[in-house]
């Protein structure tokens, strides 16, 4: 299937809601419900959820691939990035997702640790939609429905 221009199969969209001050609640199609905050609650703001974002679908990528040689008996990601205002107003710099994965002694183990390298390569140049969106820079537009 091509994925190369814009059609309501590739269309993926959230609902927000705002549940009160300063918080929200995200609902995607399926039913998921996430809360989101200004950072005076328990609740993720919208810069960690990017932060998320990076380091999950990194994480799907290189569980995919890294998977299928072997489990990690250990697999914790951490992404993080400074969040700046400079000319160019707030945004983040910075960005790392960081890998901490632990596989089985043994062939297959040996064959997950072997293949990681790649995997991280993979995920970054071609994988995962969000950290490539982020490296592409595509803008954002804003509207109203009204």
């Amino acid at each position: 299937m091509d994925d190369k221009s814009p059609t309501d199969e590739n269309l993926r969209s959230i609902d927000l809601t705002r549940i009160g001050p300063l918080r929200y609640k995200a609902t995607n199609g399926r039913g998921g419900v996430l809360p989101v905050g200004s950072g005076q609650d328990p609740d993720f703001t919208p810069t960690e959820l990017l932060l998320v974002a990076l380091a999950g679908c990194g994480a799907i990528d290189v569980d995919l691939i890294t998977g299928k040689r072997a489990t990690a008996e250990a697999f914790d990601v951490r992404a993080e990035g400074h969040k700046v205002r400079d000319e160019s107003g707030n945004h983040m710099v910075g960005l790392t997702v960081t890998f901490d994965l632990r596989f089985p002694e043994g062939e297959a183990g040996d064959q997950a640790r072997e293949v990681l390298p790649r995997a991280l390569e993979m995920t970054r140049d071609r994988l995962c939609t969000v950290g490539r969106t982020v490296a592409l820079g595509e803008p954002v537009t804003y509207a109203t429905r009204s």
